[in-house]
């Protein structure tokens, strides 16, 4: 008996340090899953209140490090910039920043450029980066993309320089030309000689401040407030006559086609000095002799109907590497031919910048030694071509007329353009006024009529 008394007292023994066992195992097991861990200060728990809403909305990129250099929060632009990767910050500049800020809770900012991502070019971001103290543990990190700010300001200082060496030109020759016009005064010959450059370089520098105005006039303007439909017919015209004298001057033919009655909207005075600069590039920089053409088309487009309006000439033709260029402001493809010609070279800067703000685009196709074939597409004006779907041809819709001066003209002095149009028909595409129809690309001859 004593035996089985002494064996269940044991048992009730164990059985009593069992339960406290077990129940001291629990409690301290509730406890370490209370007690804060290195993965839980990661969490946006950690962040003040508030932070996550207005690093959500900051236009710069943003990260938040804790004291051991690991990311608590990131922006989707930081990550997009390849700021963190794998959970660190992966710029090494701004992880030395954001550990001296740390260590004495003072505002650093530094610009740098970084590898572009995605890219083997070499091309460099150019971002700033601010680092502050944020709560007594984690550093902000604001990081700004600088690199669109940066182009902006070297294309700023290149056009002002651009422009201080064109405008200086013709100022010096004036110069030099007055001071021997002084020094030749006996001379009547060479006062006339010298009179006449001075009025080729006062022209030439009209005409460059003159489109210096219109370019900026482009650029800041909106043309669609006061857009109206516009005519092809008579911008073609307009931009005919621009260059009449300078064609007959080298017996260059100019021809217009293509289809009739269409119509654009946008700004008129714009839009003629944009075609006006095509036809001129094309008379300017075509041998004597050779033919230059302007066809108008519709072609469907995604959204609405576009007006094509292509401009070909049969000259020296572009090459592959200055293509790329010439629509930049003050680039010349052979600047000793543009001063002869009185070119600028904002012509076709404007031209572009005209295209786009009117919804459209200019293209260009060039062949060394075939010629070149610029095309102007503007949005079709919607409310005429409405109307003319439901209403025949009224008098509106016909070709411009020609002043009655200039229709007395002998059939020799008028343009082929004045020629062909004076024949006017009710269809909308004259047979004698169209153009080969030219795929995408086509050599300058095969476009012309």
């Amino acid at each position: 008996m004593d035996v089985n008394a002494a064996v269940a007292a044991l048992a009730a023994i164990a059985g009593v340090c069992t339960g406290v066992i077990a129940m001291l195992a629990f409690r301290w097991s509730e406890r370490d899953q209370a007690r804060p861990t290195r993965t839980s200060l990661h969490t946006d728990a950690v962040l003040p209140p508030g932070v996550d809403t207005v690093l959500s909305v900051l236009r710069s990129s943003a990260v938040v490090l804790d004291e051991s250099d690991s990311v608590v929060k990131a922006s989707s632009a930081a990550y997009a910039l390849g700021l963190v990767r794998g959970g660190k910050l992966a710029v090494e500049p701004m992880l030395h920043m954001a550990r001296d800020t740390r260590r004495d809770g003072e505002i650093r900012q530094v610009e740098l450029d970084l590898p572009r991502r995605g890219t083997g070019r070499g091309e460099a971001l150019a971002v700033s980066a601010r680092v502050a103290p944020l709560g007594s543990r984690l550093v902000l990190l604001l990081v700004e993309d600088l690199t669109e700010a940066r182009r902006i300001e070297a294309v700023r200082r290149d056009f002002v320089a651009n422009v201080s060496h064109e405008l200086k030109t013709p100022t010096g020759a004036l110069s030099l030309l007055s001071e021997a016009v002084m020094d030749a005064s006996d001379d009547p010959e060479a006062v006339t000689r010298f009179a006449g450059r001075m009025q080729i370089e006062a022209t030439r520098l009209t005409n460059l401040v003159q489109e210096l105005i219109d370019l900026s006039r482009v650029q800041n303007d909106d043309p669609l407030e006061d857009a109206e439909p516009v005519r092809v017919d008579e911008l073609v015209a307009e931009a005919i006559d621009r260059s009449r004298h300078a064609a007959s001057t080298k017996q260059i033919t100019m021809a217009a086609g293509g289809t009739v009655h269409l119509h654009v909207w946008g700004n008129r005075g714009q839009l003629a000095a944009a075609l006006g600069n095509l036809v001129e590039n094309a008379v300017n920089y075509s041998p004597a002799r050779t033919r230059v053409g302007i066809a108008a088309h519709r072609v469907s487009a995604t959204g609405g109907d576009l007006i094509e309006i292509a401009v070909t000439d049969q000259g020296i033709g572009i090459s592959e590497k200055d293509r790329e260029r010439i629509f930049e402001r003050f680039y010349r493809v052979d600047p000793a031919r543009s001063r002869a010609t009185g070119g600028t070279g904002l012509g076709l800067a404007i031209v572009k910048h005209v295209a786009a703000s009117h919804g459209g685009e200019v293209t260009v196709w060039s062949s060394e030694g075939q010629g070149s074939t610029f095309t102007l597409r503007l949005p079709e004006a919607g409310a005429v071509r409405d109307r003319r779907r439901s209403t025949s041809p009224d008098e509106d819709d016909r070709l411009p007329e020609h002043d009655p001066e200039h229709d007395r003209l002998p059939e020799d002095d008028r343009s082929p353009y004045d020629r062909d149009t004076d024949t006017d028909t009710d269809s909308d595409s004259d047979p004698s006024l169209e153009l080969a129809d030219p795929p995408t690309v086509i050599p300058a001859p095969e476009v012309l009529p």
